[in-house]
């Protein structure tokens, strides 16, 4: 599997202040979910919340492999109970998990932010994270088992930077060599493995089991939907990237004969 650890970034020739706002921000929430344990359990987003429009408090039991069960804390969330789409897309389960999703966010944000200038991105980010959250309560309505993290609206990114820098390099951890690959390959690869998940995820279902992996692979198959054709549309709409003014494209050197 690739780990990514960086982009062709010589195009941008403006900063992205709103990816690294992003960053910041999963950073910050982080640290107030170490700090306040009940803030995870009342901003988390729930997929029975989100179908029902009903904040659950108290105890959920839920069942998981081999007729076992876990319990869950349920904390009392905002009103309405759809603000937790929201407020899950910048909330993370642990370091491991909070790494990955900013490791991600910092090597493909910028770029598509970039291209589709902060305003665009904000609205952009923010509703592939909700269409991600959206699609697992779909693929999941009776659950209530929280969902958190930036993964649904980074899948967008992902999208998104495949329809506008298809063959943009990509510098990779493979075992233990760096290459560079094509970002085609490099998010095709990762969509594959998302689709594998999914289809375990809905074998295990269909099985009467809870959730094993603990991955909300179909949040992230719908932000990475939501990202191909957002992405798409804006590429149509905005056509050649404008110049900016404080920050002037590098104009190419004239060839020589």
């Amino acid at each position: 599997m690739f780990i990514p650890l960086s982009d062709d970034d010589r195009s941008l020739y403006r900063p992205t202040w709103l990816t690294n706002a992003f960053l910041f921000l999963n950073l910050a929430v982080f640290g107030i979910q170490l700090a306040d344990k009940d803030f995870t359990t009342r901003f988390s987003a729930v997929p029975l919340e989100i179908t029902t429009g009903r904040d659950l408090v108290g105890v959920s039991v839920v069942p998981v492999a081999q007729g076992q069960t876990i319990e869950i804390e349920q904390g009392p969330g905002p009103w309405p109970v759809f603000l937790t789409l929201l407020t899950s897309m910048f909330m993370h389960g642990g370091w491991l998990h909070l790494g990955g999703n900013m490791l991600f966010l910092w090597i493909f944000g910028n770029n598509v932010e970039h291209r589709f200038g902060s305003m665009r991105f904000l609205v952009f980010y923010l509703a592939s994270g909700v269409a991600a959250g959206l699609a697992h309560a779909l693929i999941e309505p009776q659950s209530e088992v929280p969902m958190l993290g930036a993964s649904g609206a980074i899948s967008g990114v992902l999208g998104a930077y495949l329809v506008l820098f298809p063959r943009n390099s990509v510098r990779v951890l493979l075992l233990f060599w760096i290459i560079s690959v094509p970002a085609f390959v490099v998010i095709g690869c990762w969509t594959l493995s998302q689709l594998w998940g999914g289809a375990r995820m809905l074998e295990q279902l269909n099985q009467g089991m809870g959730p094993v992996e603990g991955v909300a692979y179909a949040a992230h198959i719908g932000g990475l939907l939501a990202g191909l054709v957002l992405g798409t549309i804006f590429r149509i709409r905005l056509g050649e990237e404008p110049a900016n003014v404080l920050y002037p494209r590098i104009p190419p050197p004239l060839p020589r004969f």
